[in-house]
């Protein structure tokens, strides 16, 4: 979907990809876009087209009311980024509560936004959901099994959705981004940007308003699956051609890593 002229949502939207999304929709034209996160004190976007809101993506409530107060003001919504998420679980080590907490954000506000948006878009007869998945949801995430599992079901939610709904005239898209330089990025690794992209297999790490401006460009061209960084198609490729050899090898990448990490 053309963003230029549409009202957009964008969640998790006050800083790294999602403010870089925000941005890229108002360069794109954007008749106004909807910022919404946790908190909204620290947006500082300088364009009257910006209305910040507050939001818990793991609220559905929440979400609901936000879907109907937007429509009421501002008129039906065109696209919805579900851009929010959190990282950093650890492995099945981890408490049950990060496990859920990893599940409501990562994968629940993803349903919650379907169930809120996909009746009126079914009556309309069109609509985009762009939900964020990561690299970790096609690859892995070395070390921090919780984000993988969360991400690998975001994105199968997506693809489900994307089949189920494209007679209704719904769109979906996914976003599995590589290194883009952001605070969970950066949380990885003692805030070196450069170590903690190693864990998600490498590739330069991308400034956020590039990141935003490249998933915008390719929601323009209604692609489901979009890669911020376009030589992941390749690490996929080889996933899927030889999965054992992809094992070893990202394994022996893990111990690799674990020894960088320590440095």
């Amino acid at each position: 979907m053309d963003p230029n002229g549409k009202l957009a949502v964008v969640t998790g939207a006050a800083g790294g990809i999602g403010g870089g999304i925000v941005r890229a929709l108002l360069a794109a034209g954007a008749e106004r876009v909807v910022a919404a996160d946790l908190a909204t004190d620290t947006m500082t976007f300088g364009d009257e087209r910006v209305v910040p809101r507050v939001l818990d993506v793991s609220d559905e409530a929440a979400t609901m009311a936000l879907v109907e107060d937007v429509a009421g003001d501002n008129g039906p919504i065109d696209l919805w980024f579900a851009n929010a998420g959190i990282a950093h679980g650890g492995g099945v080590d981890a408490p049950n509560d990060m496990w859920q907490r990893q599940w409501d954000v990562n994968v629940m506000s993803h349903v919650y936004a379907a169930r809120a948006l996909f009746p009126g878009w079914t009556a309309r007869g069109e609509g985009h959901l762009i939900t964020t998945a990561s690299m970790a949801g096609i690859l892995t995430s070395l070390g921090d099994g919780v984000y993988a599992a969360a991400k690998h079901a975001a994105l199968g939610l997506a693809e489900w959705l994307a089949i189920t709904h494209a007679a209704d005239g719904i769109k979906v898209s996914c976003v599995c981004p590589g290194a883009v330089d952001t605070d969970m990025l950066r949380g990885g690794a003692g805030g070196d940007a450069g170590k903690a992209t190693m864990a998600i297999g490498g590739g330069e790490v991308l400034a956020p308003h590039e990141a935003g401006r490249r998933i915008v460009d390719a929601v323009a061209a209604d692609r489901f699956l979009i890669f911020t960084h376009p030589e992941m198609q390749e690490f996929v490729e080889r996933k899927a051609s030889d999965p054992d050899r992809w094992i070893r090898g990202m394994s022996r990448l893990w111990g690799r890593t674990q020894e960088q990490l320590a440095d």
